[in-house]
């Protein structure tokens, strides 16, 4: 691996090889997602626990002080929204000149097999691992779902994570699901877990990231369940306890209920 793909990881996965992703790219689909109606706002105080932002250039541009933030991946596809006909017709949004001017660790885009855009999404993570791997510069696979949640099993995922990962992805996002150790094993790059919508209780995410790291993820990228919850960084504290210190859930529960209890009210 070049020197200049090997230190932007680098930034990205810290020594222990686990890393904790936070996302803020919602508002590109969503427009102004609850809890994320001023990103800057949002992230501010769960920064610090975070090992990389996953970030559009407009919020980064315009929410992140570039004196103090952290590794960049750089969402680079976009196209569609909730009110269109089709969230799987993406296009790449942003160049790789703008990727480098903006200092990114790594870019991000939404690939969605099995639907009538699977080929053009495709092409869109080929291009872009074509570009990517001329400067340096890693690419974040998402094997995206869209509104059918119900594909989130373990033979869909392992299909989508191997087929990314052969057209060149250094990293894939996806889903947890059960069996989720059959998506790991047949993905031959590093795994990170997306969160999905907020689940109805704190122990309920604690569990799934445990099970998924002990299963061969190396980490997470959550936004909704973290920055949705009442106590922000109490939960991403646990979580980076899971990811980083080998947490159990229970203990993990502990930890966010002393800092929810240190920190006296919510937000």
């Amino acid at each position: 691996m070049e020197w200049g793909m090997a230190n932007r990881l680098a930034r990205l996965i810290p020594s222990d090889g686990r890393c904790l992703f936070m996302p803020i790219d919602h508002g590109y689909f969503q427009g102004p997602t609850r809890m994320l109606e001023q990103p800057g706002k949002t992230l501010e105080p769960i920064m610090p626990y975070a090992d990389g932002v996953f970030v559009t250039r407009g919020v980064l541009r315009s929410c992140i002080d570039p004196s103090g933030a952290k590794p960049i991946i750089l969402r680079v596809s976009g196209g569609t929204s909730m009110v269109g006909a089709d969230l799987a017709n993406e296009g790449i949004t942003t160049d790789i000149d703008e990727v480098i001017r903006l200092n990114a660790s790594a870019m991000g885009l939404s690939v969605f097999i099995g639907t009538s855009y699977e080929k053009d999404s495709l092409l869109n993570l080929s291009r872009l691992v074509n570009e990517g791997e001329k400067y340096g510069i890693p690419v974040m696979a998402v094997t995206a779902v869209g509104r059918e949640m119900e594909k989130r099993d373990a033979r869909y995922l392992a299909l989508a994570c191997r087929i990314t990962a052969e057209l060149g992805a250094r990293i894939v996002k996806t889903y947890w699901c059960e069996g989720f150790e059959r998506v790991v094993k047949g993905c031959p790059v590093p795994v990170v877990m997306a969160g999905g919508p907020q689940t109805e209780t704190e122990m309920q995410v604690f569990q799934f990231v445990h099970d998924g790291i002990q299963k061969g993820a190396i980490g997470v990228n959550l936004g909704r369940n973290i920055w949705q919850n009442e106590h922000p960084v109490a939960m991403i504290k646990a979580i980076r306890a899971i990811i980083h210190d080998d947490a159990t859930p229970e203990k993990a529960q502990q930890i966010y209920d002393a800092t929810k209890k240190e920190s006296g009210k919510g937000r």
